[in-house]
């Protein structure tokens, strides 16, 4: 009888699983929801930690603001279009320099939270080491980039507390890169905002910024929030042209006390005065 070897069956191996934490799918997924909120809690407080931060002087503020340069940009850009246009087109370029021409005043509240941002920075930088505070914003462009601009332009570090929008928010040139982060979750995003907070500076905006200032005069208001906390408008005739607060007194939807949650202030100079003598650190 012929003898013959067995044959050599391969054994085949599945490849090893991802684990939980690698699984993108899962991670991203509805079940991963709870990982993700975890991790917009602890990573930011991983860099805060490592560069020492104890406080913050938060500013809020629209994302469309133009810049000085940008906006002489773009009107010299109408300008030159309109030279070369033909009557029907002179009469849109018109509207459209008379348009960009109303959003100057912002334009100059840009170039005051340059200033303001500047000189708190200057401040802070003064301070023990364990006292000082740093300039955060939204991390966007407009009146957000002008405080970053600002605290960059006095050599002190900076944060930019980012978020993923379909359109306008791009983190600005002046974030200090270990500071500069994205969130999904506007209410983490908010947390962040306001648990380091010494002092919040409410520049003109819209949605976004009526959003986060409303909420935070609803925490105060609230005594959810109890910490010494300065709020401050900056523009008194923006905001009292958006919200008529006096109204709502009158209305008895606010009590007049209310009206004591903030204040106004309408330059750089006076907004300095105010922080530097309210802040509590």
């Amino acid at each position: 009888m012929e003898f013959r070897e067995p044959e050599k069956v391969a054994k085949s191996r599945i490849e090893k699983a991802s684990k939980a934490y690698d699984n993108k799918d899962f991670i991203h997924g509805a079940e991963g929801r709870i990982i993700r909120l975890i991790s917009e809690y602890q990573y930011p407080e991983h860099y805060f930690r490592k560069y020492g931060i104890k406080g913050t002087i938060v500013f809020y503020g629209s994302a469309r603001t133009l810049s000085l340069d940008e906006f002489d940009i773009k009107l010299k850009d109408l300008n030159d279009k309109m030279a070369n246009a033909d009557l029907e087109q002179k009469l849109v370029f018109q509207a459209e320099i008379e348009r960009l021409m109303n959003t100057y005043e912002m334009t100059n509240c840009y170039n005051e939270a340059v200033i303001l941002a500047e000189k708190l920075s200057l401040w802070s930088a003064s301070l023990p080491d364990n006292k000082r505070v740093l300039v955060c914003t939204g991390g966007g462009p407009g009146m957000m980039e002008a405080a970053n601009r600002g605290a960059k332009r006095a050599g002190e570090p900076t944060i930019g507390l980012n978020i993923s929008l379909p359109f306008e928010q791009y983190p600005n040139n002046y974030i200090t890169p270990d500071l500069n982060f994205e969130f999904h979750y506007f209410f983490m995003r908010k947390f962040w905002f306001v648990y380091y907070a010494k002092a919040i500076v409410a520049m003109p905006g819209g949605f976004g910024t009526l959003d986060e200032l409303m909420e935070l005069l609803t925490l105060k208001q609230t005594m959810k929030v109890t910490k010494p906390l300065p709020i401050l408008l900056f523009n008194k005739k923006f905001w009292q042209n958006l919200i008529n607060f006096d109204f709502l007194v009158e209305m008895g939807m606010i009590n007049q006390k209310d009206l004591d949650l903030f204040v106004y202030a309408d330059s750089a100079d006076e907004a300095f005065e105010y922080l530097t003598k309210n802040i509590v650190i």
